[in-house]
């Protein structure tokens, strides 16, 4: 019987090997995340990057008063 009672005090082997494999889990998905924001993120950079530069070609190409235009003047506090 006193074998048996220290037998229930130590844990199973398996445990640590399967919290070490749910760490290495979630530290590879939440690199796999990272990876998948930074892309998303150059991806909208290089998009807001092209629409601004549509956008000035397009201002210039629309505007025939030339250079002389009157611009509104924006009053400040």
């Amino acid at each position: 019987m006193p074998t048996d009672l220290m037998r229930v005090n130590v844990p199973p082997a398996s445990r640590p090997s399967s919290a070490r494999n749910f760490n290495i889990v979630a530290i590879v998905l939440t690199a796999a995340l990272v990876t998948l924001q930074l892309v998303g993120l150059a991806i909208l950079e290089r998009s807001r990057a092209q629409a601004t530069q549509m956008s000035f070609a397009h201002t210039a190409a629309v505007c025939p008063e030339g250079l002389d235009a009157d611009a509104p003047q924006i009053p400040t506090d």
